[in-house]
């Protein structure tokens, strides 16, 4: 696939039964779990630093997952990290930032460096998360800056692994499509 491909002598490792779409790009230091999904239009660029995403990840259209080199400004850099059952809506921007398992990202949200999502929350469509926040388990965040607006519900708390399994079995049916 000439869409995947190494930099540096860093090639991408991808987990079983991922699908990754032909328009779509991943490029160096990237590894993802089982039954991940990168739809059309996305960017995965881990050329200068890592990217590590968990089992069961769907990346909307259009969205782009890079890092921040380490330097004299940023001593380490920011590596991005995704967990499990992670949703990422259309053109997200995922930057230099920590994801945790179970967390859906809104459509168009901006998420930057050294910020960190906990396990289970929303980020809501459009927020903006400024480099450096914590987004606390359990909770819907709204806005730009992104701001704590109210604690899930039960059933916002099951759909978290409903919308992975959803996201996985439409990319079984992309795999199957492209193998026959």
């Amino acid at each position: 696939m000439t869409n995947v491909r190494s930099h540096k002598g860093k090639a991408p490792q991808l987990g079983e039964r991922n699908w990754i779409d032909p328009s779509s790009v991943v490029i160096g230091d990237v590894k993802t779990g089982a039954d991940c999904s990168i739809w059309p239009m996305t960017v995965v660029r881990g050329d200068m630093h890592q990217i590590r995403i968990g089992d069961r990840c769907s990346i909307q259209d259009g969205s782009v997952l890079h890092i921040t080199h380490a330097s004299d400004y940023n001593p380490g850099g920011y590596p991005l990290t995704l967990g499990d059952d992670v949703t990422v809506g259309h053109k997200a921007l995922l930057h230099g930032c920590t994801i945790g398992s179970r967390v859906l990202v809104g459509m168009g949200c901006i998420i930057m460096d050294g910020a960190v999502v906990e396990d289970e929350v929303i980020v809501a469509a459009g927020c903006l998360v400024p480099p450096g926040k914590t987004l606390e388990s359990g909770y819907l965040y709204v806005g730009s800056p992104a701001k704590q607006a109210r604690p899930l519900t039960d059933k916002e708390r099951t759909f978290f692994k409903y919308t992975a399994a959803n996201y996985v079995k439409l990319k079984d049916e992309y795999l199957a499509e492209s193998a026959s």
